[in-house]
């Protein structure tokens, strides 16, 4: 069991509980596609401290050399979407309350990034491809209870939006189920919705988490005819790497997204790819600003928070001009990550059927995805982690500049500062701009 803390320099081991300290700000009203009036209510600028959280099971690796997935799926406290809702009615809610969902919605992530206009009319007939190891049976069915409740379209395999295959492209022969991974990847197909909701959905399930077979789904996605991929895993990085970039990364003209890592400071593969575009996560919450919303860093402790960190392996692509790192710097750009202001999610296997909170990398890669889809296909022998970079420092990104995630010898490398940083890159979406050609 996880629980959160406030960033500071000291910490106390791998698990630990601070007292509550929560300040409440004022309700703002956001509108938006969403239907269902409790879950798209705005959330409150604060974290609970006892928010509880655990990572999912998938984020252990069943075998040596296995990939982890980058989630962790709220127990127990009241998350800061829970705590406005007590604020706006009196009531206070039931924490960790299956039948209710407990995080932000598809409206809160929209108006948080600047993208409600933008998903309202864009990704019409463009597909996001999501890679996880192993079989979500109920992946659709879970899909549609999710899309349902927010007032998205539907998105099925009679209407031509959804589609399950393994990773040689079959849609009969789908890898073993597991309930670990099928948490994941109830999470990735939800955000993916809840940012590009008119985009076609593609969920390619790996055998195992090997890189072999993470990768081969990887080539699949793109064969599929998928210009954006999203990945919420990864492990440490290896000699090896290179050559996997090579076979399974290297996709000129596709928009690849990979968690940037939940172990706090360090650079993890693929996300050091130079071919991929690195998600890091931040704490998002509302404010009193023309925004509305405010982010730092996320970090819970010296072992627990977004990755980052300079690779030892991958070259320094020539787009990315940071000093301090020879070779390719992890992470590129951000978006929520914090359980403690996590997403809502449905899923039903494994586990009691309902609504749950996430955080972790693996929430922030998937949006990013769908804010690539909404931006529109990429220009054929590009690689889209450039794109954000020629928007460095203007109004399309929010810049990142407080928090931390760890000790570098290096400031940068592990703390936001005005421009770019290892842990949130150079920002988060302020519309679809920053992801264009």
């Amino acid at each position: 069991m996880r629980t959160t803390t406030p960033n500071s320099p000291h910490t106390h081991g791998r698990w630990r509980r601070i007292g509550s300290a929560a300040i409440a700000t004022a309700a703002l009203v956001f509108t938006g596609l969403g239907t269902a009036v409790q879950a798209d209510a705005v959330q409150s600028a604060t974290t609970s401290t006892a928010v509880t959280y655990a990572a999912t099971p998938c984020a252990t690796p069943k075998h040596t050399g296995d990939l982890t997935c980058k989630s962790y799926r709220v127990t127990g406290g009241l998350t800061a979407f829970q705590k406005m809702q007590a604020a706006k009615t009196g009531i206070t809610p039931k924490a960790a309350d299956a039948s209710t969902p407990s995080g932000y919605s598809p409206t809160n992530l929209r108006s948080a990034y600047g993208l409600t206009s933008a998903a309202a009319s864009n990704g019409s007939g463009e597909t996001i491809a999501i890679v996880d190891a192993y079989n979500d049976p109920n992946a659709e069915a879970d899909l549609a209870t999710y899309r349902s409740y927010y007032g998205l379209s539907a998105c099925t395999t009679a209407n031509g939006c959804f589609k399950k295959v393994s990773q040689t492209g079959s849609t009969t022969s789908l890898p073993s189920s597991d309930a670990g991974w099928s948490e994941e990847i109830s999470l990735d197909l939800d955000m993916a919705s809840a940012i590009c909701p008119l985009c076609n959905i593609t969920l390619v399930e790996a055998t195992s988490a090997s890189y072999a077979n993470l990768g081969t789904a990887e080539n699949e996605a793109v064969t599929l005819g998928a210009k954006f991929v999203s990945n919420s895993y990864g492990g440490s990085e290896s000699s090896s790497q290179t050559t996997y970039d090579t076979s399974y990364y290297k996709h000129a003209g596709v928009a690849i997204t990979v968690s940037s890592g939940d172990s706090a400071y360090g650079a993890e593969y693929p996300a050091t790819s130079q071919y991929v575009t690195a998600v890091g996560g931040t704490k998002l919450s509302t404010s009193s600003t023309t925004r509305g919303w405010t982010e730092t860093v996320w970090r819970t402790s010296s072992t627990e928070g977004t990755g980052s960190g300079c690779s030892s392996y991958d070259a320094k692509p020539t787009w990315q001009t940071d000093t301090g790192c020879t070779k390719r710097m992890e992470s590129d750009v951000s978006a929520v990550a914090d359980p403690a202001t996590g997403v809502s999610v449905y899923d039903s296997y494994g586990v009691t059927a309902g609504w749950y909170t996430f955080g972790g990398t693996s929430v922030s890669a998937p949006i990013i995805a769908g804010v690539y889809a909404l931006a529109g296909t990429p220009a054929s022998g590009t690689y889209p982690a450039q794109y954000p970079y020629d928007y460095a420092g203007t109004s399309s990104l929010n810049d990142v500049t407080s928090g931390y995630n760890g000790s570098c010898s290096t400031a940068y490398f592990c703390t936001a500062e005005t421009g770019y940083d290892g842990p949130t890159g150079w920002g988060t979406p302020e519309g679809i701009s920053a992801f264009a050609n």
